[in-house]
């Protein structure tokens, strides 16, 4: 058999995989750590406690409830890592209790650092008496006229029990002594945190007690005459997962409202409980919702950890990190004419968040007003609400321009906002696409149709983030406002391709999924593995948020096993096993979570000294390179290559901060610094050289 042959087969062992969900949920326990670490400010590891909390909320809607749907379908196909769906849930169960657990492991250790710090969450015992009259008059004003108590007998039945909702559990007795299950919904509109005055005595000090413990203590007025016995919390979470038969759905967005309303009746999959909650209580649950007793977490209260997240809102400066003012590049500081004629000067890089979003605004704003300009076509995939972005396009089509908006509603849990700015785009008129069957448009592009003097000239924005003005300021991405023409008629060709019908399957500049970023990006492998057997340092660095794709792991152990040096920045899910003899000794895997979410994706390829760099949305996922419509894009100037290497990439290789190394057997690790080197956190030193200082 060929040595080549040879190696292929070598390169399937399982053995060589790390299981993509375990994978992620060490991903959440990285996040954990920036709650555990100290050295972070206070509110800023109540927020990342939060970030965890949701996170695996989201992975029981999603990741939880497919693997069960596989194993209800009978699947028994192994994993790339070799587990089967049933084996891969036994695991998932087990991680995710014990990260559960270290989750409120961690509250116990906030909460007196808290409390040190002037801000009290008292049980509602603690409380002294102004305190409960005044959370009692709450209850009264506030909160009773929200509730439904909801009674279980035979003339009502057991009431449906919506996602991400808390409960109290209880049971009633009557004059006679018969006992009735009841059961409480929490009003998710209310926060969950009430603060409680007046304040302590502690001039400064705030304090805090939860909804639900306030509830539980006024039960007697929602069940007047009757005994109320302990009340008990429990949650519940569904599978999410919105299922879309395209080929059979006549109108698509009417299909994706169907789906977003009926994801509250979706199966459980998970229920968290107190555990004083009695066993009585607990089969009741388990009957009605039709449990695995495996699926019932007992956990210590409070449940639904996020709502932490509503101390972050307290005007404590102290307790975060410093702010900072974003920076505007350089070429559009002091602009002296329009927009258009500093991108015709040259290219224009973003790095946000340490850039401002706002020039990317007002490059579309401009767009809407010019009178040359003759159209806007753009790909909307998580906006937000109150968006700027799509005010523009609205104001663009009132002014007469021809507006084309691709806007994706298969976009997970932001369906419902999508929902309404396609509404509002097509009442003004603006053409409204939904995308193409079986594949979900994550691209992030705009593009600007100009005419100046005799000629037509294409502006692009392109980037590796959406076009929300908030994660803009809280996610790391890259953007690129360009006028070349190559990149200008890829843009057309590519609105084409998503708004009309096409068979195009090369692109002058672009790599686009799923017609040729895969092949493309596995020959710009290949030509590395090239280099280096000609003796030219075969080298590439990847940033990426996930590396899943089993055909690209292998394609970079064989790279690996060519001699080509590999560099990976993966923020989370990471199936390759970094520094196995023979197979990835040349490969370095590296995690950075800290303050902003890494989001950005950079391939870079040393060519045999001639640099290219790609940026752009797609991860090294089967979904991103086969079922979604994905740009990665070139960046062309020297000037911004060597800043792309040098300025970027090189800071985030080089933090021992915020950075993890990954081992072979798939553990992380903090790097260590050497003696006499100061510590770098690519985080805090982008700030310090693109952002200004406590800025507002």
């Amino acid at each position: 058999m060929p040595e080549k042959k040879r190696a292929l087969l070598d390169l399937a062992d399982p053995g060589l995989f790390i299981d993509r969900e375990i994978s992620l949920l060490d991903f959440f326990r990285r996040v954990l750590e920036e709650a555990e670490d100290a050295s972070n400010p206070l509110l800023e590891r109540v927020r990342f406690l939060s970030i965890v909390s949701s996170n695996l909320a989201e992975f029981f809607m999603v990741r939880v409830s497919g693997l069960k749907q596989q194993i209800e379908a009978g699947v028994l196909e192994p994993t790339l890592s070799g587990l089967s769906p049933s084996a891969q849930l036994s695991a998932v169960r087990k991680a995710c209790q014990d990260l559960m657990i270290q989750a409120r492991s961690c509250l116990r250790e906030l909460l007196p650092l808290l409390e040190r710090a002037g801000i009290r969450i008292l049980s509602y015992d603690e409380l002294n008496s102004a305190q409960k009259e005044y959370a009692d008059h709450y209850f009264q004003e506030v909160v009773f006229p929200v509730l439904t108590p909801l009674a279980v007998d035979p003339g009502r039945p057991f009431p449906h029990i919506s996602n991400m909702s808390l409960n109290l559990a209880l049971v009633v007795r009557d004059s006679t002594e018969q006992e009735r299950f009841a059961r409480v919904k929490l009003p998710g509109t209310l926060p969950r945190l009430l603060r409680v005055h007046p304040a302590t005595e502690d001039k400064g000090a705030v304090s805090f007690v939860w909804l639900d413990q306030v509830v539980s203590a006024n039960l007697g007025s929602l069940f007047p005459g009757m005994k109320v016995g302990n009340a008990y919390p429990f949650r519940v979470t569904r599978d999410a997962e919105v299922s879309i038969q395209e080929l059979e759905a006549e109108d698509l967005l009417e299909t994706i409202e169907r789906g977003v309303r009926q994801r509250r009746f979706g199966k459980v999959v998970r229920v968290t409980v107190d555990p004083k909650m009695p066993e009585d209580i607990r089969d009741i649950l388990a009957e009605n919702l039709e449990l695995d007793p495996r699926d019932i977490y007992t956990l210590e209260p409070p449940l639904g950890l996020s709502d932490i997240e509503e101390l972050h809102a307290l005007e404590r400066p102290d307790l975060k990190y410093a702010p900072f003012l974003p920076a505007t590049p350089p070429p559009l500081q002091d602009l002296e004419g329009s927009i258009f004629a500093a991108i015709r000067r040259e290219d224009i890089l973003f790095h946000h968040p340490y850039d401002s979003f706002t020039p990317v605004v007002d490059f579309l704003d401009a767009a809407a007003r010019d009178p040359s300009v003759l159209a806007i076509k753009q790909t909307l995939y998580r906006v937000g609400r109150n968006s700027p972005v799509v005010e523009t396009l609205l104001e663009a089509a009132r002014n007469g321009k021809q507006v084309a908006v691709l806007v994706e509603l298969k976009a997970r849990f932001d369906e419902e906002s999508n929902i309404e700015w396609a509404r509002a785009l097509e009442r003004e008129g603006v053409h409204v696409v939904y995308g193409l069957l079986g594949l979900k448009t994550h691209s992030k592009i705009a593009l600007v149709v100009r005419q100046e003097g005799d000629r037509i000239r294409r502006y692009v924005h392109l980037s590796t983030g959406n076009y929300n003005a908030v994660t803009a300021q809280q996610y790391t991405d890259l953007g690129l406002l360009t006028c070349d023409d190559a990149i200008g008629a890829d843009a057309s060709d590519v609105f084409n391709y998503l708004t009309g019908y096409s068979n195009k399957r090369e692109y002058r500049k672009f790599l686009v999924a799923p017609i040729n970023l895969r092949s493309g990006l596995e020959r710009l492998v290949r030509r590395e593995m090239e280099h280096q057997a000609a003796g030219r340092e075969g080298h590439l660095i990847f940033k990426i948020n996930a590396l899943v794709d089993k055909p690209m792991i292998q394609l970079l152990y064989e790279a690996s096993q060519a001699g080509v040096r590999i560099e990976l920045i993966v923020r989370s899910m990471c199936c390759l096993r970094p520094g196995i003899p023979g197979v990835s000794d040349t490969i370095r895997v590296t995690s950075i979570v800290g303050r902003f979410l890494e989001h950005s994706r950079i391939f870079w390829f040393r060519n045999g000294g001639s640099e290219e760099i790609y940026l752009g949305s797609a991860d090294l996922m089967m979904r991103n390179l086969d079922r979604r419509v994905e740009i990665l894009f070139p960046v062309s100037s020297p000037r911004l290559i060597r800043h792309l290497r040098d300025d970027v990439l090189a800071t985030y290789l080089a933090d021992t901060v915020k950075a993890r190394v990954m081992t072979s057997d798939g553990a992380y690790a903090r790097m260590a610094h050497g003696d006499g080197q100061a510590p770098v956190d690519a985080q805090a030193e982008f700030i310090r050289r693109r952002g200004t200082q406590g800025g507002a």
